[in-house]
């Protein structure tokens, strides 16, 4: 079985990787700069230097392969719509034109929404584009990653995460290492076809609140959530040096699926996997303060 992954080093990717190693399969992978690899992984993959947005070499790197793993790369550039664009060209051009019999796609809550749920608007024109192929494709639709907080360390560190949602908003929290589980079944099997839309939400909804609380609890360190208005985030993103455009994109996430905003698909036995928020913290987070 010839399977292609892209974003070999990120969140996600780098543990599909690893479990297809373990699985026995050696799969080719799609990576800006090869070299960012851990070499001893670098050793058991067939890696391809290619940039995810430049269609021609898509549909070059990934001819002959059976099956897709795909993660639109993240944007820093000032219009992360254009670059998501760019990037559901490639795909769906690789697709096409190789014939890949599966895609599992790496897409989020709230892309149902189609539009005016900022960054996640790129994710639902992916899904857009690929069912448009009639191709054999599952949207992982994920819940807010643990990975996320990573990106807060100092909020952290000081005791109080900003957030814009309310703070009665229950939200699904998933480890990356559990939607790479999810998506790994499904490259690896061939008893699907036609489009499908796979829920992982983790172990449980939590409010920031609650979150907080754990995380606190994990680590040591007392946290709390603070809710602040929208200017006031925007605020804090631009003096993290972020463009108007990824803030824009950034706070569409979160404004976007506030106000009445319900996940098209509902918890179940089959969205829910083991993770929690509290072991990720302590073995990840807390080592990291």
């Amino acid at each position: 079985m010839r399977i292609a992954v892209t974003t070999p080093t990120g969140n996600v990717g780098r543990h599909v990787v690893t479990m297809l190693l373990r699985a026995g399969i050696r799969p080719r992978v799609l990576a800006r700069d090869p070299g960012r690899l851990d070499p001893g992984v670098r050793r058991e993959v067939d890696a391809v230097a290619v940039d995810q947005r430049d269609a021609e070499a898509v549909v070059a790197a990934t001819a002959g392969v059976d099956a897709l793993f795909w993660v639109d790369p993240p944007s820093a550039g000032p219009d992360p719509l254009a670059d998501y664009a760019a990037a559901t060209k490639s795909v769906a051009s690789a697709v096409a034109a190789n014939g890949i019999a599966r895609t599992v796609f790496l897409s989020s809550v709230g892309a149902e929404k189609r539009r005016g749920a900022g960054e996640i608007d790129g994710l639902a024109a992916t899904e857009l584009a690929l069912d448009a192929l009639g191709a054999t494709v599952t949207h992982l639709r994920c819940g807010y990653f643990f990975t996320n907080l990573e990106s807060q360390l100092d909020a952290v560190r000081a005791g109080v995460i900003p957030v814009v949602l309310p703070l009665d908003l229950p939200l699904a929290w998933v480890a990356p290492r559990d939607v790479a589980e999810v998506a790994v079944a499904r490259l690896l099997s061939g008893g699907w076809s036609g489009r499908g839309v796979q829920a992982v939400h983790g172990p449980a909804d939590l409010t920031w609140p609650q979150a907080a609380a754990v995380v606190s609890a994990a680590t040591g360190r007392p946290l709390r959530a603070e809710r602040v208005g929208d200017d006031e985030m925007r605020g804090l993103l631009r003096a993290s040096g972020r463009p108007d455009g990824v803030v824009e994109a950034v706070m569409g996430m979160s404004t976007g699926l506030r106000d009445g905003f319900v996940p098209e698909q509902p918890r179940s036995l089959r969205s829910t996997t083991p993770t929690t928020l509290g072991s990720w913290a302590y073995e990840v987070l807390r080592p990291r303060l």
